[in-house]
This record gives C-alpha cells, sequence and structure tokens, in this order.
C-alpha cells in the first residue's frame, strides 16, 4: 500500500492526462489500493482502455472525456466529479503534448496551443478544485512539469517555456495553500517511455523525441511508483531520474558549464540525425 493511500484514506484522485502514459500508469498504481479516479482525457478510446484496467486491479473509475483548455467543460467536468466521489484527495494535472522548433520558425498558433494545453490546463484543474481542497483544509496537488522546466535546451522554447510556467505555479500554490493544509509537487522528470512525441507538429521534431524517449529505458510505470511515494513525504520538486538531479545541481553551481554542456549535447544530436538522414 502506498503511504498516499494512508494520508488520505478516503481515497479520491482525479487525473487529467489518463489515457495514456504517466496519467495512465498513476491511475493503475492508485487502482491497487482500491482509489476512487476521476479518469479525465481526449481520447475515448484510450480512455476505455483505461477504465477497464483500473476496474480490474480493484479501482473505482470515474470517466470523464475532457479537453483542458475547454474552461466550460472543465468546470463541469470538475462539479461532476466532486458530486460523484464527495470530494477529491489529491489532483493530478498531468495532460500535455511535446514539441520543439527553432524559436522563430515556430508558428505563433503552435505556442498558443502549447500554452493552452500544458499551461492553461493546469490553470484549469487548480483554479476548478482548489475551493474544494481548501474547504476540506486538505489534499494535495500534483502538477506534472518536466526537467525541460530548468534544463532549457535549444529548439524546446515553447514547451520549455510552459513547463517552467506550471514549475513557477506550483512553487506560489505550495506557499499560498500551506495553511490549509494542502500540498503541492512538481514533477520534473527527464526522457521516460512515453506517446508524448505524438502531439509533435512535424516529422523531425516527433523523431528527434520519439528517439530519446526510446533511449531512456524508464517506464511510466516507475516513474510512477517514484512519484506517489515522494509525493507522500511532502517534496516540492520531484526530479527523476538521476542524471536530471545531477544536471540540476550542475546549473545551479556551474551555469556557464551547464550551458556549454547543452550546446555540445544539441550539436550531437544534430550530427546524429544527418547520419540517421543519410542512410548511415
Amino acid at each position: 500500500m502506498y503511504r498516499l493511500t494512508a494520508l488520505y484514506p478516503q481515497k479520491r484522485a482525479f487525473i487529467t492526462g489518463a489515457g495514456s502514459g504517466f496519467g495512465k500508469a498513476l491511475a493503475l498504481e492508485l487502482a491497487t489500493d482500491g482509489w476512487t479516479i476521476g479518469l479525465a482525457d481526449l481520447n475515448a478510446d484510450r480512455l476505455a482502455e483505461t477504465e477497464q484496467e483500473t476496474k480490474q486491479l480493484g479501482g473505482k473509475p470515474i470517466v470523464l472525456p475532457l479537453d483542458v483548455t475547454d474552461k466550460v467543460r472543465f468546470k463541469q467536468i470538475s462539479e461532476n466529479f466532486l458530486a460523484q466521489a464527495g470530494g477529491i484527495d489529491v489532483l493530478f494535472n498531468n495532460a500535455g503534448i511535446g514539441d520543439g522548433g527553432v524559436f522563430e520558425l515556430y508558428p505563433l498558433e503552435l505556442w498558443e496551443r502549447m500554452i493552452a494545453i500544458n499551461q492553461m490546463g493546469v490553470v484549469h484543474g487548480c483554479w476548478f478544485f482548489i475551493p474544494t481542497l481548501k474547504k476540506q483544509k486538505s489534499g494535495m496537488i500534483v502538477n506534472t512539469a518536466s526537467f525541460a522546466a530548468v534544463g532549457a535546451a535549444p529548439e524546446m522554447a515553447a514547451y520549455n517555456m510552459t513547463k517552467a510556467a506550471v514549475t513557477a505555479l506550483s512553487e506560489t500554490l505550495y506557499v499560498e495553500l500551506m495553511d490549509y493544509n494542502i500540498r503541492v509537487c512538481n514533477v520534473m522528470p527527464g526522457y521516460f517511455q512515453t506517446n508524448i512525441a505524438e502531439g509533435a507538429s512535424t516529422e523531425l521534431s516527433r523523431k528527434i523525441t520519439q528517439r530519446r524517449l526510446d533511449k531512456s529505458g524508464l517506464s511510466p510505470q516507475q516513474v510512477a511508483e517514484e512519484v506517489l511515494s515522494r509525493a507522500a513525504e511532502g517534496e516540492l520538486y520531484i526530479l527523476l531520474p538521476e542524471y536530471a538531479r545531477e544536471a540540476w545541481r550542475l546549473k545551479r553551481e556551474n551555469p556557464e558549464q551547464y550551458r556549454m554542456m547543452i550546446k555540445e549535447m544539441m550539436e550531437k544530436e544534430r550530427e546524429k540525425h544527418k547520419l540517421i538522414n543519410n542512410g548511415q
């Protein structure tokens, strides 16, 4: 049993992006402890799969089709969940997309899309559930950011910016909600094996992202297990795996060395992509 379950014995969670990847892994882990779980996602087929697997593991799913950018729908969904579950213990703002490109070549329309999903989706979740959490004087918010929030790799400006915004929001709410017995966690993983590359706007971005995901060797289940354990300890910054923690330390202690390391990594990535495209 997770310590999180002992902390919140009513066991009520709401997860955006629950149809796949990290969101689904969180749902399945909580299901083993018998949680009531609001499963929110835009993809109906994947949501149905998560619902079935959650039931099989002992969870109590509440299926809530949702586009996190739609604030009117989000309000309806949050009220629906709260009415059925009788409250909320842990809110997982997890839905997001990944994409990249050179700053001035990345279309403004895609900037707006990235902000709407990765940034405003988290704002919506917090906005509609915090009043209930405050009234209860109990609960937790777990926001999925990324190591990109502090890593700031080149050719990922839009993604980096939205994840940095999620981190800033988490830091702000951590203090604002402290006196209400509401904990806030900011998850900052490096690459792990999800389908986030599906949101890429170009084939090049998709291929580069997918190659990094495949190389990670880290499964969504492993990430979910670590996050659930560390969230129960009250950690604000949940960085993983170890290379992400080491890179963050390097950036704080020697920012110039860190920037040169990132530049060299990007140049190697470009060269590798050229060789792949040339069939070498």
